[in-house]
């Protein structure tokens, strides 16, 4: 049988361990020694160990939902400019050149025409143009400080979702812990099914037990078989979930050096506070807020009268080798240059009502965005309340289950001895296993479910990534 991986867990002692006793291959040829399947060959290297720490650094640095959402700071802040704004002059160079080719023919009176083929005469034309407007009725202003606003709220929403992803990446990674320690609690049943095909084996060799005994001993460890494998799946499954929120390789091979530990010290009322003064989603939706108000100003502004300021030299030169001088077919060559300057103003008298129309929608927008502001805040004291009751559950269910945990695994052990000595049936030793397994999974299971509600909490309050 081909040798699978066995992966280390750096996590506390969960399991009993019950000793098994070494024998030779009974008769039918069925191996009765330790699986083969949970032994390491020595050529197959352990996987490399990968810290929380080290997944979440990964995570900030290739996670694509991260870098799309830096990207998008990153064009934010670019247009935070005067001129996106419209407070600087805007200065353009304009140059010309056209040429023509034209058939003439002019009449002055019955007996004088005059006809000239092939004409040619040309046009340069250039001039370099300034425009700034002086006053909007303070909207540009209105339009940078919004300018600034929108960029803070970018920076919101990249760092709400830097602590959602890293949020997930930690759940992620508790989660390939959690499943590895159910490996770990299913190696350990089958090392006690293990020991009791072993013991059987030994009883019928004597003649004190019936083969069948033997046999129902093997069915129950391959059923254990079946969940052993099934679990390894579960892992696997587990860590390509995790490699893929990292951004890198989904088969990259690893094992979690940390152990899945909760933190029992959480204080509701700090939590409150923190929500009101560092989450970033409650810090988006207030800037949204400031945003339609500028919104609503910038469409009042638009109400003033406009006032700028044009400038402008240019060149011009005309050649024309077609003119007429009396009767005197002869070549002109006119050119302008010079300054001008001056200043112009707009004022807005009717428009069809839409400028009202405009005010009208900025003020309903800024009305939608106070209403917003109001449901983020509510939800997110709604998803704490909730966060925290389960917190505080999953911690009192921890309690019952590790206190439940060593009562399962001496159990166990009474219950190996017992049958050792022969005063056990094989069914109540089975399902004295089988209690035990069942007290570890729900104990992994628990302690996963704390642990998500306080990653919860932290990331709720604004300083999960600061706690990593």
């Amino acid at each position: 049988m081909k040798r699978l991986p066995l992966f280390f867990l750096v996590v506390a002692p969960l399991l009993g361990h019950a000793q098994v006793p070494k024998s030779s291959v009974p008769k039918g040829g069925v191996p009765t020694s330790r699986s083969r399947q949970l032994t390491k060959p020595a050529s197959v290297a352990d996987a490399p160990p990968l810290s929380l720490q080290q997944a979440v650094a990964e995570a900030l640095q290739h996670n694509f939902g991260i870098l799309l959402a830096r990207q998008d700071e990153a064009i934010a802040q670019n247009n935070v400019t005067r001129g996106n704004a419209g407070q600087l002059p805007s200065l353009t160079g304009n140059l010309t050149r056209t040429f023509n080719n034209n058939n003439i023919n002019q009449k002055f009176g019955e007996n004088d025409p005059r006809i000239v083929n092939g004409a040619t005469s040309n046009a340069f034309n250039t001039n370099v143009t300034l425009g700034w407007t002086v006053f909007d009725g303070f909207g540009m202003f209105i339009a940078y400080d919004r300018l600034k606003t929108l960029r803070q709220q970018q920076q919101q929403i990249t760092r709400a979702t830097v602590e959602e992803t890293v949020e997930t990446v930690t759940n992620a990674y508790y989660d390939v812990v959690r499943q590895a320690g159910k490996i770990t609690s299913l190696e350990a049943a089958l090392k006690i099914g293990q020991a009791r095909i072993d013991l059987t084996q030994a009883q019928v060799d004597v003649g004190v037990a019936a083969k069948v005994e033997v046999l129902t001993a093997r069915v129950d460890y391959n059923a254990d078989r079946s969940l052993f494998l099934q679990q390894q799946q579960a892992l696997s499954a587990a860590k390509i979930r995790l490699n893929n929120l990292l951004g890198r390789n989904t088969r990259t091979d690893f094992a979690p050096s940390d152990s899945l530990t909760v933190t029992r010290d959480l204080n509701e009322a700090a939590i409150t506070e923190g929500i009101k003064t560092r989450n970033p989603r409650l810090a988006q939706a207030r800037l949204g807020t400031e945003v339609a108000t500028y919104d609503r100003r910038l469409a009042r502004s638009a109400r003033f009268p406009r006032i700028g300021l044009v400038s402008g030299y240019g060149l011009t030169r005309n050649i024309n080798n077609a003119a007429f001088a009396g009767t005197v077919l002869t070549s002109s060559v006119n050119q302008v240059q010079g300054l001008n300057y001056g200043i112009t103003a707009s004022v807005p008298i009717f428009d069809g009502f839409n400028l009202r129309r405009q005010e009208q929608n900025a003020r309903v927008v800024e009305e939608q965005s106070k209403i917003s502001l109001d449901q983020v805040s509510l939800q997110l004291d709604a998803d704490a309340a909730t966060a925290f009751a389960q917190y505080q559950n999953f911690l009192q269910l921890l309690d019952l289950e590790e206190a439940n945990i060593q009562l399962a695994r001496q159990n166990v052990d009474i219950a190996l001895e017992r049958y050792r000595l022969g005063l056990l049936t094989p069914l109540a030793l089975r399902e004295a296993q089988r209690t035990q397994l069942d007290a570890e999974t729900r104990l992994l299971d628990i302690r996963y479910s704390a642990k998500q509600a306080e990653i919860q909490l932290r990331r709720l309050s604004g300083d999960l990534v600061q706690a990593q």
